[in-house]
């Protein structure tokens, strides 16, 4: 588990951790950043009680190396990835290590079900869950089990990591689909089982989910840079939004300084503005719809969605013009959390 300034939701995505049953020895190792919010004390005090959790550093605060020094750092034949703003549901690891055996496979993933605890967290949870919002991932929502692209967080077996290297530690974001681009190029097989199922807790502030799907989005570019068609259509579908209301909106100057007009304006309108409307228009039926709760969630959600389609754009396209480069998730550093219940 790679944490930083996870303070408020650190000991419930630990206790998920340590109330697994298993009829085999487990440990947890936690990879410290340098957080600013008392995690790392918090982190410590629960290992001081519990011999299961092991701490190494991670001082460079990127999760693939983090991710990198717990496993190099483990014990054991399978390494489950867990994340620190997230629980696992009772029975995932028996499961899991079952799916594994089962499957042949190499990783094995399970459903994120995201959920939320304020109006605007419950909004981006219902995003998260929706196809609308994240494009569809099976970890999203499917339900039907087999083999897959990649897998959420992921169970996989220590040998076939060190077959492949680990993760790619000059990745942020998207580790995980790159990983197991290389697990299923070196021949194994990647699995997904809707059975397991992990709740993950979004963040909690617009500008720190705009932050993390900017940096999200231009780690994709990155991808995409990399590793070109390999990367799913659906990816394309937020940038192609940007660019539609740039020009959209140079178009509308244009027309406002009449420097377009009669039917060249017209066949404009028809190309750039109707396709906006369309996006409004589904915009305000996924709030208004019977499972958009609240009156302040479905405002929220008004907000939520082109927020996470346009910052993850416009991520994107940085990301494919000039690389990723440092680009981090602000979103995670020198932040202040609401205690979970």
């Amino acid at each position: 588990m790679p944490v930083l300034n996870e303070r408020a939701y650190l000991e419930h995505a630990v206790r998920s951790v340590l109330a697994q049953e298993l009829d085999l020895p487990a440990e947890l190792v936690l990879a410290l950043g340098p957080s600013s919010d008392g995690t790392t004390e918090l982190a410590r005090e629960l290992a001081a009680h519990d011999p299961r959790i092991r701490l190494v550093d991670n001082p460079a605060a990127h999760i693939p190396v983090g991710l990198n020094a717990a496993i190099r750092a483990s014990r054991y034949a399978t390494i489950i990835r867990v994340d620190a703003h997230s629980e696992l549901s009772p029975g995932y690891a028996a499961r899991a290590l079952e799916t594994l055996e089962r499957s042949g496979a190499a990783n094995v993933g399970g459903v994120m079900r995201a959920d939320g605890r304020t109006p605007f967290q419950k909004a981006v949870a219902r995003l998260y869950n929706s196809p609308v919002g994240l494009g569809g991932g099976a970890y999203h929502g499917g339900t039907e089990e087999g083999e897959a692209e990649s897998a959420y967080l992921g169970v996989m077996r220590r040998e076939v990591l060190d077959e492949v290297g680990l993760f790619d530690e000059s990745i942020r974001r998207g580790e995980d689909w790159e990983l197991n681009l290389r697990i299923r190029q070196a021949g194994h097989r990647v699995w997904f089982d809707p059975q397991l199922a992990v709740t993950y807790w979004p963040r909690e502030s617009w500008l720190r989910l705009a932050r993390q799907f900017r940096a999200t989005g231009a780690w994709r570019g990155e991808l995409v840079r990399r590793f070109g068609r390999r990367n799913g259509i659906r990816y394309f579908a937020p940038p192609g939004l940007v660019v539609l209301v740039a020009v959209a909106a140079l178009v509308g100057v244009l027309q406002a300084t009449r420097v377009i007009g009669g039917a060249l304006s017209l066949v404009f309108s028809a190309l750039m503005y109707l396709p906006l409307l369309v996006y409004v228009l589904l915009v305000l039926a996924v709030a208004s719809s019977p499972s958009g709760g609240g009156v302040r969630q479905r405002l929220w959600t008004v907000v939520v969605l082109p927020t996470m389609h346009l910052s993850w754009g416009l991520g994107f396209i940085g990301g494919v013009l000039r690389g990723a480069r440092d680009t981090v998730d602000a979103s995670r550093l020198g932040t202040r959390n609401t205690p979970l219940p």
